[in-house]
């Protein structure tokens, strides 16, 4: 790491928000991951303008992070500079039947916020262990629920370094994919769209949804939310139950008697085990059903 790029990026952050070889399993809900070369904690989008310039002048790698709910870092863990949107930059503002949110809020806070001022259509968001910015570009769903639902429009930093505001219309956004992702572009803040709804109805279709999340999800373990991809025309969570791998344990990781979609960190789990388990769950059901399993979760670092 050049010491001219930490000293920029301290003289635009100042010693307190830029971190060094910061251990990445404080910062996944997967609880894994080596140490990351810089940790920046951003305040407002001129300063993650400014540190993505730094970074391009510099020749540095560098990712955006929102709470780590859906990726895998290596043990080694990342040789660059992680920017974290999630906490400082996470404002939620309600406008009429639209919410303002930034980057890093909460999609949780973002349900909370809609039910208290009585909108309704983001139920399904209220479980989803996410970020807003993540959440649009891989449009996020669950429920029946999709971002594409309910998304006016996104504000991202494109690969020119230029502010631009997107209808969700042009987004192309599909099963776990959109324009953002495809273009590299980096999510500042996006407008949701919903309307006034029963206040009671809202209530209640929230707690029914966080019942079955709990009654079905291995909520209490370290994991990153479902493992793979649906297949078209089946259950990944099924296939790898049918295929006999309901427990089956690698090192710290295992395959959740409780959800076998879901991949969790039994204890001291390290992202090889993880790796190592994703690859025999897809080897088995391959052999036996011929489908393949597409990791859902990111992978980031030396793998």
């Amino acid at each position: 790491m050049k010491q001219r790029l930490i000293e920029e990026l301290t003289e635009l952050l100042g010693n307190d928000r830029v971190l060094t070889n910061e251990p990445m399993s404080r910062h996944t809900t997967f609880r894994i991951g080596g140490p990351a070369d810089l940790f920046l904690l951003p305040n407002t989008v001129e300063e993650i303008k400014k540190i993505r310039e730094i970074c391009i002048q510099e020749q540095e790698s560098y990712f955006i992070l929102g709470n780590g709910s859906n990726l895998l870092v290596s043990d080694s863990g990342f040789r660059g500079v992680i920017i974290q949107t999630y906490r400082n930059l996470a404002q939620i503002q309600v406008e009429e039947d639209c919410i303002r949110a930034q980057a890093g809020a909460l999609l949780s806070g973002i349900a909370q916020a809609a039910k208290a001022a009585s909108l309704t259509g983001f139920e399904f968001a209220a479980g989803i262990p996410g970020t807003l910015g993540g959440a649009v570009v891989m449009n996020a769903g669950a429920y029946g629920g999709e971002m594409k639902d309910v998304l006016k429009e996104a504000t991202v930093l494109d690969s020119e370094g230029q502010i631009r505001r997107i209808p969700a219309g042009k987004l192309a956004m599909g099963y776990r994919t959109s324009v953002i992702k495809e273009a590299g572009y980096m999510v500042l803040e996006a407008v949701i769209s919903l309307k006034k709804g029963d206040p009671d109805q809202i209530r209640e279709t929230m707690k029914d949804l966080t019942q079955r999340r709990i009654s079905k999800q291995p909520l209490e373990y370290p994991s990153a939310g479902s493992t793979f991809k649906r297949p078209e025309g089946y259950f990944a969570g099924k296939l790898i139950m049918d295929s006999g791998l309901r427990g089956y344990t690698h090192g710290g990781a295992q395959v959740s008697e409780k959800h076998c979609g879901f991949v969790i960190n039994t204890g001291g789990a390290t992202a090889r085990d993880v790796c190592e388990l994703m690859e025999h769950v897809q080897k088995t059901v391959y052999e036996k059903y011929n489908v393949k399993l597409e990791p859902e979760v990111k992978f980031l670092g030396d793998f």
